[in-house]
């Protein structure tokens, strides 16, 4: 195997072909029910801030109720559009009370609790939006669902998370497999994927498709460019792969503290509203999720042919197995080095992008940490090293995490069950599950 083996044309090919996929994924969100937009949405500035709320049952959008707010500006007069959704620019600060008019409601649905809401409104610096969240059920609803209505909805949840994981998972694990480093800064640019959505999508108005995109290309540039200007020297300097282990930690904080500057401490949402939710059984799930589900099996089926049946997937392969072996059979070593690096990173953006979307509901400057023991979990469950031990750890993970909670797990301990599982797991195989077993000593 010679350096034409990874060739620039090819190398332009597959980076075409990835941003091809990626296109042709993320237009499905321009697919999305005509309804989905039918009230026109409230844009936050330094000047104006926004009362929102969507009126929703369980079985659907509730449309055509009217919402009373008032505020020191007065009072206003809203109705829920054909998506439920309503929302009011306000322009002066102080205390607003939203209330429900319940002669307006339909038929059958009726207010759980309280029907007005008071809100403090702010304006400032930082774009606002305060939400006014009523709890509306129809006259068949049951508080109770049966517990196997709940694993179901939780196993479908988990499935979702654990392709979004092995999304930035899976590039985490080729970094490992090529280089040896455990990179602690990978979650940072989840993260990165989440922010630049936010930065060309809800500032710069971009669409999403084109948005989408810029945020793959962006942080594929960035991790060429990482390993460029500091991995490559580093490692041509003969830097052990501790010390590089703590540059990674190191270079981890300093990009969290970048985020924190840019876009505060709070939440800010990529897209505002949620889009609409389709119903299968008991089974709940808004076409965002399904889209974004698709666009993560997609592309981890792209790089999977990729690694299996191509000449630049070989010759990774190779570098790998044994880096010395490989540069003595004619590789560019640190040419499919920094091609894994700039996948990784653009599938670890995309993979930011799309959890803002639809898990977390929009992107913080912390996102990428309180990720980052899920990324490595799957990655060791899985197999050091391994592609698709890390897509097989991912799913695991996501599923134990999601149905931690139905099956008992209180609030956020969901996620140490989920740790337990990879230590107990590691007790009786130490090299994970499709990891090689290797010698000691």
């Amino acid at each position: 195997m010679t350096t034409r083996a990874i060739d620039r044309p090819l190398v332009r090919g597959v980076a075409g072909l990835l941003i091809g996929l990626v296109l042709a994924s993320l237009s499905v969100f321009l697919a999305a029910p005509a309804n989905a937009q039918a009230t026109q949405l409230c844009l936050a500035n330094e000047t104006t801030s926004c009362i929102v709320g969507t009126l929703r049952t369980e079985a659907g959008v509730v449309a055509g109720v009217d919402i009373l707010v008032v505020g020191p500006s007065g009072e206003e007069t809203l109705t829920s559009g054909e998506d439920g959704k309503w929302n009011l620019a306000v322009t002066e600060p102080g205390d607003y009370t939203v209330t429900i008019d319940k002669e307006s409601l339909p038929d059958n649905v009726a207010v759980v609790g309280s029907a007005e809401k008071k809100l403090t409104v702010t304006i400032g610096e930082r774009t606002r939006q305060f939400g006014a969240l009523f709890e509306l059920r129809t006259g068949d609803y049951s508080a109770e669902s049966s517990k196997a209505d709940q694993l179901m909805q939780s196993a479908v949840n988990g499935l979702r998370l654990g392709l979004l994981i092995a999304l930035a998972s899976l590039g985490l694990s080729l970094i490992y497999g090529t280089t040896g480093l455990s990179n602690f800064a990978h979650a940072e640019l989840v993260t990165l994927g989440g922010v630049l959505g936010y930065a060309f999508i809800r500032l710069m108005g971009l669409p999403l498709v084109v948005g989408g995109i810029a945020v793959v290309v962006c942080c594929g540039f960035v991790g060429w460019l990482q390993d460029r200007i500091m991995w490559q020297p580093l490692r041509r300097r003969g830097l052990g792969l501790t010390q590089m282990m703590i540059v990674t930690i190191g270079l981890s904080l300093a990009m969290q503290y970048v985020f924190q500057y840019f876009v505060g401490a709070g939440t800010v949402k990529v897209e505002l509203g949620t889009g609409d939710v389709a119903q299968f059984g008991p089974v709940a799930l808004s076409y965002r999720s399904m889209v974004s589900m698709l666009i993560a099996i997609v592309m981890i089926a792209a790089v999977g042919y990729a690694l299996l049946r191509t000449r630049i997937g070989r010759a990774t392969r190779a570098v790998s197995d044994n880096p010395a072996l490989a540069s003595a059979s004619g590789i560019d070593v640190d040419k499919v080095i920094r091609l894994v690096w700039t996948v990784a990173a653009a599938m670890a953006g995309l993979a930011g992008l799309l959890y803002a979307l639809v898990i977390s509901n929009g992107i913080r400057w912390d996102t990428g940490l309180q990720i980052l023991l899920l990324l490595f979990a799957a990655v060791t469950l899985g197999g050091l090293g391994t592609a698709f031990g890390a897509l097989l750890g991912s799913l695991i993970i996501g599923l134990v995490v999601e149905l931690a909670g139905p099956l008992g797990a209180p609030g956020d301990l969901k996620y140490a069950v989920a740790l337990g599982l990879l230590i107990l797991l590691l007790l009786v195989r130490p090299q994970g599950l499709l990891g090689r077993a290797e010698r000691v000593g």
